[in-house]
This record gives structure tokens, C-alpha cells and sequence, in this order.
């Protein structure tokens, strides 16, 4: 037996927190039955989970997908504007896969879909600090100094930033080009960081998650993690060397 939000989790609905989420809303039926309480045990092999009315498949292959994102594409799985979604862009039958977290609609680079829950989870959560690296063209060049605030931790509105990585890469037509390493996960973090220093983004690229790169990837271009990737991953996450497969 296993709590409910687990196994939706670990059948790729998404990470355990939204999970409990959907189960709190009403969203989810067990064997016909609404359930609201995300601590229901619940056996797998004997029940049918339903989310918004869509049976899951508690057996999915696992799916591990690199992606460079282009711009004009959202990461969530549903728009009100009909927007473009990133899953879209998959051209062979990957099963239901979700973003692990957000890139922006104007922005672009390096995100991973999958379907496995547990290691959303772990990837998305504070205590990890999974290190994300952007390559941002800002208004203007910054001072050094504002530079080195960012490094130390700004004071935005949700807070002190955790320590960063800045780097000025370059100058073109009076804007800067940044590299900005974060190794937390708040929402517009760093469009907010760099607007807080007086240098609102232009243009912001995610160059790599953890250990992954997109390198010599295009827009649009996606591909599968090697077994040695998702390993790595795995570590990073704490998950340890936990077969996948």
C-alpha cells in the first residue's frame, strides 16, 4: 500500500506537492470515488486513479527528455490562450511527460520532460540546490558592484536571494551579456534579480541543468538522457543510483 500522491507522482502526473493539490481540489477519483485527503493509502495493483476524469496508466515506461525549448512555446501542459506548449514540439509517442519546472514564453533553452515523479520531485526541491545556469542580455552594463550583490543575495520581495554566480561574458550595442548560476528555483528569479539591479532582461537562454548541457542543440531539437546522464542526475537529486528502467 501506498499513499495516493506518491503513486500519481510516480506515474508522471506530476511532482508529489502538485499531486496533493489535486487530490485537495477534488480533481482526483479512486475506484469512482472523489478523494480529498492526500494521505489515502491505496494499492496500485488493485485500484483505478482517475485525475480530471483521465485513468492513469500506473505502469508508464519511464521517459527522460532533453530539450532546448524554443521562445513562443509555454511549459505548462494547458493554456487559456492557446498557446504553443512544448510537448508539442515531441514528434514520437514519449507517454504523457511533464516540464521539471518553468521556463518563461519568451524564454528558451535547456529543459527536461519526464514522466517520473519521485525524481521531479527531488530535482525541484530547495535542499538539493540543483545549480541552473542562464546566459542573460540585460539593458544596459551593469556595475560591478550590482554584479557582486547579486553574488551575495538580493533582497526581493519573497526574500534574500541564496548566493549566485555572475559573470560578465560581454558587451554589444551598450547592453551586457550575463552568465547567472542560481541553485534555487523561485518564479521570474532571474528576470526579478536583474531588474532589482536596474538592468531588466532582454533576452535570457538556460544553458544547463545540473550537469546537462544543450550544447550543439537548435530550437526545438530534443533528445533522450544516456543511462550515464540519468545517473548522475539521480545522485544529484539524492536519489542515489536507483534503477530507472
Amino acid at each position: 500500500m501506498e499513499r495516493l500522491h506518491k503513486v500519481m507522482a510516480g506515474a508522471g502526473v506530476a511532482s508529489r506537492r502538485r499531486c496533493e493539490e489535486l487530490i485537495a481540489s477534488g480533481q482526483v477519483k479512486v475506484n469512482g470515488k472523489v478523494i480529498t485527503e492526500p494521505g489515502v493509502k491505496v494499492d496500485p495493483a488493485r485500484v483505478k486513479i482517475q485525475v480530471s476524469g483521465e485513468t492513469l496508466d500506473l505502469s508508464p515506461a519511464r521517459q527522460y527528455i532533453l530539450m532546448y525549448k524554443p521562445r513562443g512555446y509555454i511549459t505548462t501542459l494547458s493554456d487559456e490562450k492557446g498557446r504553443k506548449k512544448v510537448t508539442d514540439l515531441l514528434k514520437e509517442n514519449t507517454g504523457r511527460v511533464y516540464p521539471v519546472g518553468r521556463l518563461d514564453y519568451d524564454s528558451e533553452g535547456l529543459l527536461l520532460l519526464t514522466n517520473d515523479g519521485d525524481l521531479t520531485y527531488a530535482l525541484t526541491h530547495p535542499k538539493h540546490e540543483i545549480p541552473k545556469t542562464y546566459l542573460v542580455r540585460v539593458t544596459g552594463v551593469p556595475e560591478m558592484g550590482k554584479l557582486k550583490d547579486m553574488e551575495k543575495g538580493l533582497p526581493l520581495e519573497d526574500g534574500l536571494t541564496a548566493p549566485a554566480k555572475v559573470r560578465l561574458k560581454g558587451q554589444r550595442e551598450g547592453n551586457a551579456l550575463l552568465e547567472i548560476t542560481i541553485f534555487e528555483g523561485r518564479k521570474h528569479q532571474v528576470k526579478r534579480m536583474c531588474e532589482y539591479i536596474g538592468s531588466p532582461v532582454i533576452r535570457l537562454k538556460r544553458s544547463k541543468f545540473g550537469d546537462l548541457k544543450i550544447e550543439d542543440m537548435r530550437p526545438g531539437d530534443y533528445r533522450h538522457l544516456t543511462v550515464d546522464e540519468l545517473k548522475v542526475l539521480n545522485e544529484k537529486a539524492g536519489l542515489g543510483s536507483i534503477n530507472k528502467e
